[in-house]
């Protein structure tokens, strides 16, 4: 049985500069508050389709906000 690894995201507001990147890679999975612009997390365990722009948002992030876990299940 292969085991297959689970993208986990999350956030770290207090280091967010509300540039929107993230949102602009991966608007299904980042959102910005309409009160301060900083990140909102929609879903901390995206799609395996938005793996790559999640990771782009990762990239594109000035200020590191933005982090990657992965887990395995079965």
């Amino acid at each position: 049985m292969s085991q297959v690894g689970v993208m986990r995201v999350a956030v770290d507001r207090g280091s967010c500069c509300g540039s929107g990147n993230c949102v602009v890679a991966a608007p299904e999975v980042f959102d910005q508050d309409d009160t301060d612009g900083l990140v909102l997390l929609l879903r901390p365990d995206p799609p395996p389709e938005a793996a790559d722009r999640v990771r782009r948002a990762v990239e594109t992030c000035p200020a590191g906000a933005i982090h990657l876990t992965s887990t395995t299940g079965p």
